[in-house]
């Protein structure tokens, strides 16, 4: 309650600078602002005066408690204290809360630099490689990791002074880099930017007295964070695990994010394909023949049993599959890949058999061909002795023989040179005396 009832003053300023009625609807008053302020904003090229206008009569008139205050006494009362005092905040706060915060494009507000100091800027993440091996993506971990961070000084609240003051820096005007100049020739001049010295970059300083005890000013501290990383299931290679907000703390800055990116280790047996696990196993051609069974040991540790099917034969190269044995699906791990095996047959040491082991192996397996050569097409025939081959001499030969190849082009090219330049000289005739 008012001990006195106030005097009546101008009660129809804010709505004519909306360019409203005084009946005007919420509705109606947001959209007359949002055109009046999309108008005039500074960065538009506006009237900062009619900008700041628009937003102290959006403040008032959009409260609707403020609003019947100021329909009954006027401007007057509402800066008295009536109905929460007058209007408060800044029109470029009052903009981006109608907006969003969008702003134009993002860009920064022409208000001033009071408008443009709160304005926070998004700090940069901080990216860390996690090394995990082939069992660890299988069955998922956890990694505690210990990093280093800057964090706001809890003493001085990110102020770096004790009262909580700062001036503009006069080195650089408040903008955190100079601008010098000097004369490279004659009539050239080089401008260089660069960070101020006397405020690091800050674009302020505080007096020496009145820097804070423990940052010394800084307005931020080293501290140490232990950050547990949870490794799932079936994660892969490149895949990222985000920490958000846990990076370097600044002030006037939204705390960039902390990443972790997965960087999956080579595994001596196992071989990864997206879900699916590819493993190379030998067995011997008695294996291979007869039938096998062996222990595969898992990535979680279990034995998996392993064999063949009563009389099937195992070929050389060879793949089987397992289903469901292969790498758990991410945030879905009841759900697996397949453990595909590719089988090599390991042939005998020993590369000659008694005529009485093929006559013994022709039993078993299929017979050689019954068509022989007749006497007339062996005559014809010349007899040819196989030898062994060293796998790097086989290797090598191909690109010897494209050298030699090559070396037998580039002669060849020169001779036609040459053969040109004799069709081409001029052909001299004698005169005779």
């Amino acid at each position: 309650m008012f001990g006195r009832v106030p005097k009546k003053s101008d009660n129809t300023k804010y709505y004519e600078i909306l360019g409203v009625s005084k009946s005007a609807s919420q509705d109606e008053l947001k959209k007359a602002y949002r055109k009046a302020a999309m108008k005039n904003h500074p960065d538009k090229g506006g009237d900062p005066e009619k900008f700041k206008e628009l937003g102290e009569a959006y403040e008032v008139l959009s409260d609707p408690d403020k609003r019947e205050i100021y329909d009954q006494y006027g401007v007057d009362a509402l800066k008295e204290g009536m109905g929460g005092g007058g209007p408060s905040h800044s029109p470029f706060d009052i903009f981006e809360t109608f907006f969003g915060g969008g702003g134009f494009g993002g860009g920064s507000f022409g208000g001033g630099a009071s408008s443009r100091g709160r304005r926070q800027k998004q700090g940069e993440d901080v990216v860390h490689t996690l090394k995990a091996s082939l069992e660890e993506l299988y069955n998922g971990t956890t990694k505690k990791l210990s990093l280093s961070r800057n964090a706001l000084c809890p003493k001085c609240k990110g102020k770096g002074s004790k009262s909580g003051a700062s001036t503009s820096c006069y080195g650089c005007q408040g903008s955190g880099m100079k601008i010098t100049t000097r004369q490279i020739g004659l009539g050239m001049i080089q401008q260089m930017q660069h960070v101020c010295p006397e405020c690091r970059g800050s674009g302020e300083v505080i007096n020496e007295r009145d820097r804070c005890t423990q940052c010394k000013g800084n307005k931020v501290i080293q501290e140490r964070k232990v950050l547990e990383v949870h490794v799932e299931k079936g994660m892969r290679n490149g895949q990222k695990i985000v920490f958000d907000g846990q990076a370097d703390e600044a002030p006037d800055t939204v705390t960039g994010d902390i990443v972790f990116v997965l960087q999956e280790k080579s595994h001596t047996r196992f071989e990864r394909q997206y879900d699916d696990l590819h493993v190379k196993h030998n067995i011997s051609l008695t294996e291979a023949l007869c039938g096998f069974q062996f222990a595969l040991t898992h990535l979680d540790g279990r034995q998996l049993l392993v064999k063949s099917n009563p009389g099937e034969v195992i070929k050389p190269g060879q793949n089987k599959a397992i289903n469901d044995e292969g790498m758990p699906h991410h945030q879905r791990p009841f759900m697996k890949g397949r453990l595909y095996i590719h089988f090599n047959v390991n042939f005998p040491d020993s590369g000659i058999l008694s005529p009485e082991q093929c006559r013994t192996l022709e039993t078993i397996l299929s017979p050689k061909p019954n068509r022989r050569l007749t006497d007339m097409e062996l005559d014809q025939c010349e007899e040819t002795t196989l030898r062994d081959v060293n796998t790097e001499e086989f290797r090598w030969k191909p690109q010897q023989q494209q050298q030699q190849q090559r070396q037998r082009e580039a002669y060849e090219e020169d001779d036609d040179d040459d053969d040109d330049d004799e069709h081409s000289m001029p052909r001299v005739q004698c005169a005779q005396q």
